[in-house]
């Protein structure tokens, strides 16, 4: 039997104007995106519907509106996951999908997340770099030869799909695996506008930030098998939940691995929910044969 995975879109996703459509007609939507403001204390939806740019591409606010709007849509369609999956952020909207941690709960500790993500970039600066065209063993040899010492790292941060994947470390090593990718015959890799390295030891402050709350967070068996960025497999342990996403800070985002796993495990039909569409995209170049959708 054929079964539906959900998928949630992580940063990167957000664009000025999204969720204001569906605001504007949809109650239920609205109603989800005005408890946000709230308990937020803070006119998150503003910077959704109307930016400016600059302020929507904050860490601190990218990461919520994200998760609200991924959640909001959500609670608006009728979807029966057979399991479910998030691209980084996305775990968390994942995670309240299936019914593990409640919405409050999880935005809460998001909109957290984002400042001390912020924050973790600006007290060890560093950056990432995509990488297209070059196999995962070659891009991680790469990582492990430029890699001097702690404080001078690059490691890979993004599996996303066959022959694409993220680095991430300090900008002097990015810059020389970057020489050496191409040397190697990669076929694109350039550094990305974020504003910080993302899932790299360079993250650490939030890791300690963020473990306090984490260890008070409720987390509730799901409903369905959620499949963790941190190990690419399914749990409905809530424990394990926990553990994984305190590791998902520090460690790459196995995507294709998911993937794989998810299909593997019966997932013939993928639904991206949340801005953009880069989740189906993702899978479209990693499995042959399922079915993709999106809902925006």
């Amino acid at each position: 039997m054929s079964k539906t995975a959900i998928l949630f879109p992580g940063q990167g996703s957000q664009k000025v104007g999204m969720g204001a459509d569906h605001a504007s007609t949809n109650e239920a939507f609205k109603a989800v995106i005005d408890e946000a403001d709230s308990i937020l204390n803070m006119k998150l939806s503003a910077i959704m519907f109307n930016g400016p740019d600059e302020a929507l591409r904050q860490t601190e606010n990218t990461q919520p509106a994200i998760f609200v709007h991924s959640i909001a849509l959500y609670e608006t369609l009728n979807l029966k996951p057979d399991m479910v999956a998030g691209h980084s952020l996305g775990e968390f909207s994942a995670l309240v999908a299936c019914r593990a941690i409640g919405f409050e709960d999880a935005l809460l500790f998001v909109r957290n997340r984002g400042k001390l993500m912020q924050h973790a970039g600006e007290v060890n600066p560093g950056t990432m770099a995509a990488v297209i065209g070059m196999d995962n063993e070659t891009v991680e040899r790469i990582c492990n030869e430029e890699t001097h010492d702690m404080n001078d790292i690059v490691v890979p941060a993004n599996y996303n799909s066959p022959g694409q994947l993220v680095i991430s470390g300090h900008e002097a090593a990015i810059d020389r695996a970057i020489l050496a990718l191409k040397k190697n015959g990669c076929k694109l890799a350039k550094k990305l506008p974020v504003s910080g390295a993302f899932h790299s030891p360079l993250m650490q402050p939030a890791l300690d930030g963020l473990r306090e709350q984490l260890e008070n967070l409720e987390v509730s068996e799901p409903v369905c098998p959620v499949y963790s960025n941190y190990t690419a497999r399914a749990t409905t342990n809530p424990e394990q939940i926990r553990s994984n996403l305190l590791s998902q800070l520090l460690n790459p985002v196995l995507w294709t691995q998911t993937l794989t796993n998810m299909n593997a495990d019966g997932a013939t039909s993928f639904i991206e929910v949340g801005p953009g569409s880069v989740l189906q995209g993702l899978v479209k170049r990693t499995l042959s044969s399922v079915e993709t959708k999106g809902y925006q």
